[in-house]
């Protein structure tokens, strides 16, 4: 008699800080029988899973593939077809540049129980550690997640052109080595210069770096801080809304620090 196959969970992580994985993708991590994680999936919530647990690793950093995505599609399959209880743990969303709808498609070809739990996406989590909001009733109604890069040598290219005026905030994923031509391209299909631009690295995490400037000087800027992957790029209006809210947080400190010095004045007179 044929074992029943498990169950594949393509799980999403989150953005890098572990508190923010969601009850479901936790309670799935503490019962698996095989973790296949990603480089950007925060290796901390491994420590919750089971002492038995069998753990892959199978990250992606640009031009270094751990594994590639044939193998772990039979990876996948291998072990579920044994019966056990797998995870593929991705960082942010596995539908959001995650390929968990390529893995999907395999098991579903091979008949094998599947489950998708999303994730915080990186445009939204990091967007928001940043005090960033991708939409604002002044700023902006739409807004985009892009690629910055394609894959295998894509013949579709990225509509920069349509991109560049039909939303009103882009939020471009692994576009760092890029961010030249990216800028290029959006100035050349009229994105205006002055077009606020946010960069941030490691987004959600204690080593988070955030920079903001203009679409005109962007890469400038990228090179001069060396900024790494991961990061996410941020282009439109709504990033004026961070420089107003740190601009809001230090008025607000100068005003209670005043407060303080009238109150000690008080008691010494």
């Amino acid at each position: 008699m044929k074992q029943p196959a498990g169950t594949v969970y393509i799980v999403g992580a989150g953005p890098g800080d572990p508190e923010l994985i969601t009850v479901k993708a936790m309670r799935r991590i503490q019962s698996a029988d095989v973790i296949l994680y990603d480089r950007l999936a925060t290796t901390e919530l491994l420590d919750y899973a089971s002492k038995n647990v069998e753990l892959i690793y199978c990250g992606k950093a640009p031009n270094a593939h751990a594994m590639p995505q044939d193998k772990i599609n039979q990876l996948l399959i291998q072990y579920a077809s044994q019966g056990k209880n797998v995870v593929r743990l991705k960082g942010g969303d596995p539908f959001v540049f995650g390929r968990g709808g390529e893995e999907t498609l395999e098991l579903a070809k091979h008949g094998i129980p599947y489950e998708v739990i999303p994730g915080i996406t990186s445009a939204i989590g990091a967007a928001a550690a940043a005090n960033i909001p991708l939409t604002h009733r002044e700023h902006a109604s739409s807004f985009a997640c892009v690629t910055g890069t394609r894959c295998h040598g894509d013949k579709a290219p990225v509509r920069w052109d349509l991109l560049a005026h039909s939303v009103d905030t882009l939020a471009i994923y692994m576009g760092v080595s890029q961010l030249g031509a990216i800028r290029e391209e959006l100035l050349k299909h009229g994105k205006a210069a002055s077009t606020p631009v946010a960069l941030i690295e490691r987004g959600t995490t204690s080593r988070q770096r955030t920079f903001t400037g203009t679409l005109e000087h962007i890469h400038h800027l990228a090179a001069s801080v060396q900024l790494s992957n991961p990061a996410l790029i941020i282009i439109g209006e709504v990033v004026k809304v961070r420089e107003q809210l740190l601009m809001a947080e230090q008025l607000a400190a100068q005003q209670v620090k005043q407060q303080e010095e009238q109150q000690a004045e008080q008691l010494i007179g």
